[in-house]
């Protein structure tokens, strides 16, 4: 059975991105469709609009394109079904994995204390609204 393609509108409405981010994200090399139609569309898989989501989901904690392009090819190399690493090039990779993950957490944590604060600053906005009433 073939999988499903998708054109790249399908793919943006599912990913929340837009078709110009998607485009975007193909020429810095962070995707690429996993084909073309006859008429030269691009034709997206369903690990197409899983990478994409994993872009969507580093953009809010502020990586980098290389970054996001460097952590891309750590998940692959340590996914391949063709040869996947092994030895001292498998634990190089996941000690690189680990410490993007510890950069994540760290993120999360500031993005938390922000959040924080913004429901804080909120909640006395609303207070003030109240008692002018």
């Amino acid at each position: 059975m073939t999988e499903r393609q998708m054109q790249i509108g399908e793919v943006a409405e599912r990913t929340g991105l837009s078709l110009r981010t998607i485009r975007h994200y193909e020429e810095v090399g962070l995707v690429a469709p996993s084909a073309r139609s006859k008429g030269g569309f691009r034709l997206y898989t369903e690990a197409d609009v899983e990478r994409l989501m994993v872009i969507r989901r580093m953009k809010p904690l502020d990586f980098s394109l290389e970054e996001m392009r460097d952590l891309l090819e750590i998940t692959d190399k340590i996914a391949a079904t063709d040869g996947p690493p092994a030895g001292e090039e498998k634990e190089r990779l996941r000690e690189r994995l680990d410490s993007y993950r510890k950069v994540a957490d760290a993120r999360c944590e500031t993005l938390r204390a922000q959040l924080m604060a913004a429901e804080d600053f909120a909640a006395t906005l609303r207070r003030r609204m109240d008692a002018g009433k």
